[in-house]
């Protein structure tokens, strides 16, 4: 049986009535015009190519078209391929690993000396596209934080939404401004799954500027739960201006229209790794990524099932093919009578007639 990805999309198909209705309406104001000018066997004989069915034919293939092409947008897929999808499952060796990204307004300044640099927020995908690509079999989460901190992604095996989670962040999905490193922490301590004998890591990537609250007590009480805090610290100590319009080159400003500098606070990020028994690695460093996988390496791997997914059998290149069939014929087909054919005499016999 055939599914739909989108079948809302479905409804698209009642344009279809609608349009033949409206052009059933168009000849027949047409040809009360034409009457105006005379009767219909005189006009006719004035108009000899004109065809009576061709404009319809052409209708008819150009809504065929129309519907299938309706139907690859709503995606049809074997119903069969979706259900046997989601029963293949594994056993895995991994670790659980929760990251900790922050999109505060200072993550949008340069991360290095130069004012329009790679942004940290970039750096900062960058790296968790690295460290995605280099787990295997591990379960990983995200959590973005600013001012407040908010679940991204839930703790997961699957490594296709993550890259896809990381892609889409930005500075405007935390409303309030700040950095709450601490709240980020908690969070995320509370995130993993019950099993304690695993082995579970918060990496934390921040520039480290304004704390809201106390992200060291946060850190040790992650440690004292068995969770180690690691810390990605992005930007450089000389600082740099928040870049908010990179196409204009508009920097963001204080109320005496200075431009703000945001520097990196390496000091308190490394006070935050230490009480959570973690380590601390440059976001400049060419191996961060490699530095923190040799961490995550020391972690007690633990066996958990693994859920696989194949792909569903996707079924609109048919419909694709076909509507672009249709849309050729209709391209090639003329209004006016097909003149070839006339030579034709499919409803008469050619024999002469008896007497």
């Amino acid at each position: 049986m055939i599914s739909f990805a989108y079948p809302g999309l479905l409804y698209l198909l009642l344009i279809i009535p609608a349009l033949a209705a409206l052009f059933w309406l168009s000849r027949i104001a047409r040809t009360r015009k034409l009457r105006r000018y005379g009767r219909p066997e005189v006009l006719a004989s004035l108009m000899p190519d004109a065809s009576r069915y061709m404009p319809w034919v052409k209708l008819t293939v150009a809504l065929l078209a129309l519907a299938f092409l309706i139907i690859v947008l709503a995606r049809p897929r074997a119903k069969a391929a979706l259900e046997d999808s989601a029963r293949e499952t594994e056993t895995s060796r991994g670790i659980e690993v929760m990251v900790c990204l922050d999109v505060s307004n200072s993550m949008l300044a340069s991360s290095t000396d130069d004012p329009r640099g790679v942004a940290r927020l970039d750096r900062a995908k960058h790296l968790l596209e690295r460290l995605v690509g280099s787990l295997r079999d591990d379960r990983v989460g995200l959590i973005v934080f600013a001012g407040d901190a908010y679940v991204q992604l839930p703790i997961t095996t699957d490594y296709v939404s993550a890259n896809m989670f990381i892609n889409s962040v930005s500075t405007n999905m935390v409303p309030t401004q700040g950095t709450a490193i601490g709240s980020a922490i908690d969070m995320a301590l509370e995130s993993f799954t019950p099993d304690t004998k695993t082995g579970r890591a918060i990496i934390v990537i921040t520039d480290g500027e304004n704390f809201e609250d106390d992200a060291v007590e946060s850190a040790a009480r992650a440690a004292d739960a068995g969770v180690i805090v690691d810390i990605i610290g992005l930007g450089t100590a000389s600082g740099a201006p928040i870049l908010i319009d990179r196409n204009k080159g508009v920097y963001m400003t204080d109320s005496q229209g200075q431009q703000v500098i945001t520097a990196l606070n390496a000091a308190e990020a490394q006070k935050i790794a230490k009480a959570g028994k973690g380590i601390y690695v440059s976001g400049s460093s060419s191996n961060a990524i490699g530095d923190i996988n040799s961490q995550l390496d020391t972690l007690a791997k633990t066996d958990f099932m693994r859920t696989t997914f194949s792909p569903a059998s996707e079924q609109f290149p048919a419909f694709a093919v076909l509507a672009l069939i249709l849309l050729i014929i209709d391209a090639l087909t003329p209004t006016r009578k097909i003149t070839w054919l006339t030579k034709f005499n499919f409803f008469t016999s050619n024999k002469p007639r008896t007497k």
